[in-house]
């Protein structure tokens, strides 16, 4: 069984920063990749980042949308996973999910809202 806890969330302005974190427990968190989604009122889900780990070597891969905003991350010693969001914008105003790659488990969400 996958638990996938996103939090982090909030209101921020434009420009402003925030950081999400998931915590995963269960089978494959600790070896399959880990992405991050996103869906915005009246759209569908998005990708937004996935992070891959071979050994110690860590892989990240963003949509084009970023354009070097967001940073994923993972501590693997403690099954989080995390999405640095700089220079955010009213567009990255979404519910945003951990999902485990490839796979149906998703987190609950976290709203994030962009807005002055």
């Amino acid at each position: 069984q996958v638990q996938l806890v996103e939090s982090g969330g909030g209101l921020v302005q434009p420009g402003g920063s925030l950081s999400l974190s998931c915590t995963a427990s269960g089978s494959g968190v600790r070896t399959n990749d880990m992405a991050w989604f996103r869906q915005a009122p009246g759209k569908q889900r998005e990708y937004v980042a996935r992070i891959r780990n071979e050994g110690n070597t860590y892989y990240r891969y963003y949509a084009a949308f970023v354009k070097g905003r967001f940073s994923i991350s993972k501590d693997p010693g403690h099954d989080m996973i995390y999405l640095q969001m700089n220079s955010l914008q009213p567009d990255d105003t979404a519910v945003y999910y951990c999902n485990l790659w490839d796979t149906e488990y998703w987190g609950q969400g976290t709203q994030v809202t962009v807005s002055s």
